[in-house]
This record gives C-alpha cells, structure tokens and sequence, in this order.
C-alpha cells in the first residue's frame, strides 16, 4: 500500500510538472520544430518527444535507486544543459541541412521518418534540467534504496509529465504553420530554416549554460 500511495504521489507531482513548468520551458524547442514539420508528422512527432521525457524520468528514477543523491549533484553541475544543448543544436542541423536539400519522394519518406530522431532527444535531454519536482523524485527514489522501484517511480513521474498542454498547443502550431505555407508556398522553406536557427540559438545559450 506504502508503495502504491508513493507511486501515486510521484505521478501526481509529475502533473505538476506536465501542467506548469514543462510547457513553459520546452515548447519553444518542440513549438520550433512543429513549424518546420509536415501537419501530418506533428502528432507522431509530440508523441515521441513525450516518449523521450518518460524514457528518461524512468531511467533517472532507476539510477537514482542505483546512485542514491549523487545523481541530483551530477545533473546540477551542468550536465542537464550541455544534453539540452547538444540535442536542440542537433535538430537545428536536421531541419537546415538534413531536409533542406531536394530529394525524390521515396527518399523524402525515409527523411521524415529519420525526423523521429529529434522530437525524442529533446524529449529525453529536456526531462535532464534540474528542478523541485524532479529533485524530489530522485530523493524519493534514492530513499527507496531499490533500482526496480526507483524506475516504476520515475515511470510514474513521467506519464504525469506526459498529461501537459503541449498536447494540443503543439497540433495547433502545425496547423497555423501548414495555412501560412499553403497560402504562401515560399515559406516552407524559410520556415524551416528560421526554426532551425531558432533551435541552434536555443541550444548555443543552454551549452554556454552548462559550460
């Protein structure tokens, strides 16, 4: 029962996270990435980027179990934002080099697949930034003394930060970007480029944050 009331807890502080925090900090890199995508990607892409934050929650959780509070000091040295940063310059590179070039339609399909690559990197690097509820979880988790029950509270955790608004800002991002680029067919392009550097700028300031 002990353990059935902490996993609850631990999800609900993850809804926490999901209704506040999380929006706010991450939808200018995934509001960035949507723009640039087909309106047909945008819900496969939201949902792999939810995959990545879970992943991660679950895998914190599990090393914290392992690792006890030393876990909590490595994210606070800067590790959190060198990961951020690494993975939004990634995508800022995918969306300018990757499918800016002219390919055939067969190739184009296995680009937009590659694309899933991305959306859950920023997922899982994003869920590494140091905050209260996530400092509270590894505590949880590094008090359990056990890596099985550190994951199922970190998994907890991360299905609470997966109920976020960023469900349906996200799809309507798409939308608007898909009217602006059928009404006016050159800003696909630029579209995609001005979100890449938008990523490449967002991920310079997070390196430099960590550095």
């Amino acid at each position: 029962m002990l353990e059935s009331a902490g996993l609850f807890s631990a999800w609900l502080l993850g809804v926490s996270l999901g209704l506040t925090a999380c929006t706010i900090s991450c939808l200018p890199y995934m509001g960035a990435w949507v723009m640039a995508r087909e309106r047909s990607l945008v819900l496969a892409d939201t949902s792999l980027f939810l995959a990545g934050r879970v992943s991660a929650y679950a895998l914190l959780g599990l090393s914290a179990g392992l690792a006890g509070v030393w876990l909590d000091t490595v994210l606070r040295s800067g590790l959190g934002h060198l990961a951020i940063g690494a993975a939004s310059i990634a995508a800022g590179l995918w969306l300018i080099i990757g499918e800016g070039r002219h390919r055939p339609c067969s190739t184009a399909r296995g680009a937009s697949k590659a694309g899933g690559a991305p959306p859950f990197a920023l997922g899982f690097s994003l869920s590494l930034t140091p905050c209260t509820p996530l400092a509270s979880l590894l505590a949880v988790a590094a008090q359990s003394g056990s890596a099985p029950l550190g994951a199922a509270y970190g998994l907890a955790f991360g299905l609470g930060a997966a109920v976020t608004p960023l469900l349906l800002v996200l799809p309507l991002l798409g939308v608007f970007a898909t009217r602006l680029k059928t009404q006016q067919a050159w800003l696909g392009l630029w579209l995609k480029r001005g979100a890449g550097g938008v990523l490449l700028v967002l991920g310079a300031y997070r390196v430099s944050l960590g550095i």
